[in-house]
This record gives C-alpha cells, sequence and structure tokens, in this order.
C-alpha cells in the first residue's frame, strides 16, 4: 500500500512506523491528540481516533463522533453503535475482532455533517490508520466514508451491494447505522452486503436482524 503521510505530524518522529500495528496506531494517536487541524479540534471533549483489533481483517469506516462519542472518546457507542454491534454479532464476531473509526475524529456542532475542508484535514490520519492495519476487508458506513475512500460524489444507495477497491483492498460500501434507525426496512440490503463481506472472509453464514 502506498505510505501516506501526514504534514501535520512532527518532523523526525516516526509515527505509524514499525513491525507491531497496535504500537503504530498508538504512536499515531498520541502524536495528534492535540489536534487542531481545523476548527472542530476547537469545541471537542475528546478527540475519537479508534477502537478494535490493530491488526483486525475488517475495519468498520463511519462518518464523525457523536454526542455519546465525544464524551467517551471512543466511535459508535450511541444508539447507532448499538446497531452496528448487532450487525457485528450477526457476522459471527465481537467488537474486540474488527477496528472501527471514522473519518473525522472530532464531533462537528450539533452532530452536522462534516464540511469538506473538515474531510481535507482528516482524511489523512484515516489513511494512515488502514495503512497501518492492512485489513482483509473495509466497510464504509455511508456516504461521508465511501466518497472519501473512493473518492467520487456517487451517492451511496449506487456504491453499496458490490465491492469496490481502496489502494488493493476490497472496500463495501453500505447505509450507516443511523439510517437503518430511520428506515429499518433498510437492513434487508445491509445484511446482503454484510453476506458479502462475510464470504470473502471465510466466515460461517448466519441470520441478520
Amino acid at each position: 500500500m502506498e505510505s501516506i503521510g501526514l504534514d501535520y505530524l512532527p518532523r523526525g518522529e516516526a509515527v505509524g512506523s514499525g513491525p507491531d500495528p497496535g504500537r503504530a496506531l498508538d504512536d499515531l494517536k498520541e502524536a495528534i491528540s492535540d489536534c487542531h487541524r481545523c476548527p472542530l479540534g476547537d469545541n471537542r471533549t475528546n478527540l475519537v481516533f479508534g477502537v478494535g483489533d490493530p491488526q483486525a481483517d475488517l475495519v468498520f469506516v463511519g462518518e464523525a463522533p457523536g454526542r455519546d462519542e465525544d464524551l467517551k472518546g471512543e466511535p459508535f457507542v450511541g444508539k447507532a453503535g448499538q446497531m452496528l454491534t448487532r450487525i457485528i454479532r450477526a457476522m459471527g464476531l465481537e467488537r474486540n475482532d474488527v477496528y472501527i473509526c471514522n473519518v473525522n475524529k472530532c464531533r462537528p456542532p450539533g452532530n452536522r455533517d462534516p464540511l469538506p475542508s473538515e474531510v481535507q484535514a482528516c482524511s489523512p490520519l484515516l489513511l494512515r490508520q488502514l495503512e497501518i492495519i492492512s485489513p482483509t476487508v473495509i466497510c464504509a458506513l455511508g456516504s461521508f466514508a465511501a466518497r472519501t475512500l473512493l473518492m467520487t460524489e456517487t451517492r451511496i444507495s449506487q456504491l453499496r451491494g458490490r465491492f469496490h477497491t481502496f489502494n488493493g483492498i476490497p472496500l463495501m460500501p453500505t447505509y450507516h447505522p443511523s439510517f437503518l434507525l430511520r428506515n429499518p426496512h433498510a437492513k434487508k440490503e445491509v445484511w446482503k452486503d454484510m453476506q458479502m463481506i462475510m464470504e470473502i472472509m471465510g466466515l460461517p453464514g448466519k441470520s441478520g436482524d
């Protein structure tokens, strides 16, 4: 995978390098702990870096932290996070078997959509995380994650249902868990996407909820 630098990291610091992905992620998190690359850093409670297995085969990428995530400093811990946990368990996995992160690491005010400038400022960090983890499959949750990673303006409804490629890694776009809370009928479509991920990972099939 092509190396992607972070020009706002301290010069000379070996961030995100070395054979241990866990240590590399910890170093990266420490290096950006006081990040003010964009205005979102001025009002956050906690920077929401990411959680899970640093050597995970599957990485879920969402949009940005919400209120619950900002308070706890962990991605997907609110109602949408509970939905994601159910999806992960339906796949025969637990949260600590995968890695979960967002495009933006700080909460936009009022849970608004991230601005293009905010995505641009934060996306190199996401790319470095993925470079370190080097997963087998990536699942982009919602439009912002899918559009950022695939560099497209195509709607999520048109992207989902088939694999795309990100730096040689199969990437499956699907609906964000918060969308499922508002549109329960879309669960069947998301489960179809998860089954395709399970197939490529060699996971046994289960029934989705």
